[in-house]
Parts: C-alpha cells; sequence; structure tokens
C-alpha cells in the first residue's frame, strides 16, 4: 500500500488544556484558520497553511502541536470544540491498520520540516486589516513604512540575550499547583472606582520556578453554564524571581476587580472577583508558568524602559523589584558590576494611570530612591489639570528616551491597554527623530535582540 503526501494532511492542533485563551494566536493568523468557541480555540484543517505566524506569540505553547493523518480523516472544528484533552498520536494510530500506519509513516517522512525561526518583522503580517496576499511597502530591513501603531509584529518574538532560560507549563489543568493564599490587600486609593489588589500566593514545598515578565493562570472553583470547568485566567506575576518575600517559594499577582464592560455595561469578572474576594489561608489553583519571551535581562549594565497602564504594573514591579534587592547588600550583579568598575543600567518608568489614586503602588513606588528610579507619571483624569497620557510623559523626556535607543544595551517593555501601544510606539519613533537615529533600523535591531516587548491586551 502507498500513500502520496498529497494525500497527508500534518493537522495543526491546539491543546485546550494549556490554552488560557488569550485570543493572540486568531489575531495573529493572517489567513483567518483559527475561530473560537465559549471553550475552545481550533484551526481549520483546510485552511492552515503552516505559516506558523501564530507559534512563536502563544504564551504557553498551546498552539505547537502537530499529527499527520490522511487528509480525510481530519479533525473538524465541530470535533475539536468538544474536546477538553488533545488526542493522542496513539490514538489517531489506533484507528489504522498497521499497513495504513506504516505507509503514513513512510509518506510523512517526505514532508518537508517545519522550521520553527521566528517571524521576521516586515512578513506582511499587519494587524488590523489581515490580508495574507498583501505586500507593503517596506523600508530599511523589510520593515513597513508605515505608522506603527497597532503593527501585529511591533515587538519582539524572542527573549533577550542574557534572560534566564525560562521553564513553562510545569502545571496544566490536570495536574494544577495549589497555592494558600498568604496576603490580600488594595493597592489603589479607598475612595476611587478602581478596585486593585495585590495577592500573595504561597506553595509551600512545591517548586513554581518564574521569572521576572513571566505570568500564571489561576482555576477558578466550580463549572460554567455548560457543566464544564472553567477555563484558567492569566495573570502577571508581580513579583521578582526569589518570591514577594526574597528567599520565600511565593509569588504576588496585581488584580483589577472587572466590574464594567468594554461596552460601559455592568458586569462581574469571574476570575478577578474570585481572586480579590480570597482571604488569607484560602487555597487556589494555579498553572503555568507561562511566558518565553517577555522576559528580564539578567545582564546588569542593561537599562530598562518601561510603559505601562494600570496592572500593566505588575511585570514592571517584578523587574525594579529585581534591581532593587541587586542593588543592595542581598544581591550580588549590581554590587560585583559596582566593584569592577562596570555601570550599572538605568531605570526608567512611564506609568499611566486616570487619577493618582488609582495607580497601583504609588505609595512604594515614590519611596523609590531617585538615583535608582526615574519615574513619571501620566495622568488622564486628574482634577483641574489638562489629560495626559503616558506618550505625553513620553514627549517631555523625549531625550532621554533618544539617549536609550542608541544604547545598544536598551530593553524597552511596554504592557498594559491596548490603547496605548500605538501612541508608545508612535512616541520612541519621535524620540529616534530628535538624534536624526534611522527608527527603521533602531526598531530592527531592537526585535532581532529581543529588546522591544509588547503585552498589551
Amino acid at each position: 500500500m502507498t500513500i502520496a503526501t498529497a494525500e497527508l494532511l500534518r493537522q495543526h492542533l491546539i491543546d485546550p488544556e494549556i490554552c488560557i485563551r488569550c485570543n493572540t494566536c486568531e489575531e495573529t493568523c493572517p489567513v483567518g484558520a483559527i475561530t473560537h468557541d465559549a471553550r475552545n480555540y481550533v484551526v481549520r484543517a483546510d485552511t492552515c497553511n503552516e505559516c506558523l505566524a501564530c507559534v512563536a506569540p502563544c504564551p504557553t505553547g498551546a498552539i505547537d502541536n502537530w499529527r499527520t493523518m490522511r487528509r480525510a480523516d481530519a479533525y473538524s472544528i465541530e470535533q475539536q470544540f468538544t474536546w477538553d484533552i488533545l488526542p493522542t498520536a496513539n490514538e489517531l494510530a489506533a484507528n489504522l491498520t498497521p499497513t495504513e500506519l506504516t505507509a503514513i509513516e513512510v509518506a510523512a517522512a517526505e514532508l518537508p520540516a517545519i522550521e520553527r525561526a521566528p517571524l521576521a518583522p516586515g512578513s506582511g503580517h499587519e494587524s488590523g486589516s489581515l490580508n495574507s496576499s498583501a505586500s507593503p511597502a517596506t523600508g530599511a530591513a523589510g520593515l513597513p513604512e508605515q505608522s506603527l501603531a497597532g503593527a501585529a509584529i511591533a515587538g519582539a518574538l524572542v527573549a533577550p540575550k542574557s534572560a534566564s532560560r525560562p521553564q513553562v507549563n510545569l502545571y496544566t489543568a490536570r495536574n494544577p499547583l495549589r497555592a494558600t493564599v498568604t496576603g490580600n490587600f488594595r493597592v489603589t486609593g479607598a475612595e476611587c472606582d478602581s478596585d486593585t489588589h495585590h495577592i500573595v500566593f504561597d506553595f509551600g514545598s512545591m517548586a513554581l520556578p518564574v521569572l521576572e515578565g513571566q505570568s500564571i493562570g489561576v482555576i477558578v472553583p466550580g463549572l460554567d453554564a455548560s457543566g464544564r470547568p472553567h477555563p484558567a485566567r492569566q495573570y502577571s506575576v508581580a513579583s521578582p524571581r526569589d518570591g514577594e518575600r526574597a528567599g520565600y517559594n511565593n509569588v504576588a499577582l496585581t488584580v483589577k476587580r472587572v466590574t464594567t464592560g468594554h461596552d460601559g455595561q455592568a458586569v462581574r469578572g469571574l476570575c478577578s472577583n474570585y481572586l480579590c474576594d480570597l482571604n488569607k489561608g484560602d487555597t487556589v489553583q494555579v498553572i503555568g508558568p507561562f511566558g518565553k519571551t517577555f522576559l528580564m535581562p539578567d545582564d546588569p549594565a542593561s537599562n530598562l524602559l518601561m510603559i505601562c497602564t494600570g496592572t500593566g504594573a505588575a511585570p514592571m514591579r517584578a523587574m525594579t523589584e529585581r534591581r532593587r534587592r541587586q542593588r543592595g547588600a542581598g544581591g550580588n550583579a549590581d554590587r560585583q558590576a559596582d566593584q569592577e568598575g562596570a555601570p550599572t543600567g538605568r531605570l526608567l518608568l512611564f506609568f499611566g494611570a486616570r487619577t493618582q489614586q488609582e495607580l497601583p503602588y504609588f505609595g512604594p513606588l515614590m519611596n523609590l530612591p531617585h538615583d535608582f528610579i526615574d519615574v513619571n507619571l501620566a495622568l488622564s483624569r486628574a482634577p483641574d489639570v489638562p489629560r495626559r497620557y503616558v506618550q505625553d510623559a513620553m514627549s517631555e523626556r523625549a531625550d532621554d528616551i533618544a539617549a536609550l535607543l542608541g544604547d545598544e544595551r536598551t530593553h524597552i517593555y511596554v504592557c498594559g491597554v491596548r490603547g496605548m501601544e500605538g501612541g508608545a510606539l508612535d512616541a520612541l519613533r519621535a524620540a529616534a527623530a530628535r538624534r536624526a537615529l534611522h527608527w527603521e533600523s533602531v526598531h530592527a535591531s531592537l526585535v532581532r535582540d529581543g529588546r522591544l516587548h509588547l503585552e498589551t491586551y
């Protein structure tokens, strides 16, 4: 029995156990092959062209699953919507005779290998109007000659070169890690509507290694309207790798209680309200960790330019606290750099919120030494003053930003609401122009070297 490679399909599947329903894959796919229902994200077998545009941006790796089979036997999206667990290769083989299985294995060996190199900048996948046949005019390094506002490949798909190697997906929905709540307190003003909490989980003797910039998932107890377990919700870790309390096996999250939907209507966010209502001593199921690229460089001489709004402060807090501990008597990296006469990097933070009372961690942030971190606040609803957003604050510091853009040790992190991303990127472009830096070249270098990271929602 022979099977032609044309009869075979290398079907692209998404693991429902690991997927956190962040919608990154569907937004990234240039051919519309990915869709979802209330439960699962799935891939249309007759549409996917194996371009791999969705693989690198996926924060969990759930997207990177493949099964080689007869094209006629491909799993339909209706079948995929019913899955709680990804079918194994053995389950697929059980439906074939030994002769058929051998024939498929022989034919599959002739299929070209899947190249998992990161998607190159300027490959034509622009958000807003994804069009696989589009071929935009490009400038230096193949980058589109247009505003970067909303560009899908505006950020790096690789980690900083000096970043520590992350561990991911150690715990899944089938084997979650149980944590104990050891702290839960509000970090926004009691008089404002933004109810944001700092929540600490302790894992006891069980290890959950996380790096600054990674995230974890939280599973809400109970079942959804269809009688299935609730999918996990993802939250960035707000504490450094050695714990919320140095040397302890714990992590902190920054969680805003969701009471209003995008349409302005009242809504009760399932997981955010669950977390904000937790009491000390309660137990929680956690999965993860997630994230391979939005990571902090370990080089103490690196500069960190951090741009955030609201709970986007979580990874910035983790990175800042890591540097603060390194700088103090308990750390080694910066102290060694000082002893050897090597420079330590700058920390420049742009932090936006509606009012000062809605800024998480405002008090502790203001107490940090000015020679340690340069803090710039942007308040859009402060009384009796003009509205000011992070891009406005960045414009006021354009010369300082331009100096950092000219330094190959600079790493840039943007985290917060999706609407801030375009303004922040355009402010970087404008700052580069202040020093006659060719933004397209600078941007290409930042992306290639893993020094520009975007995490907006």
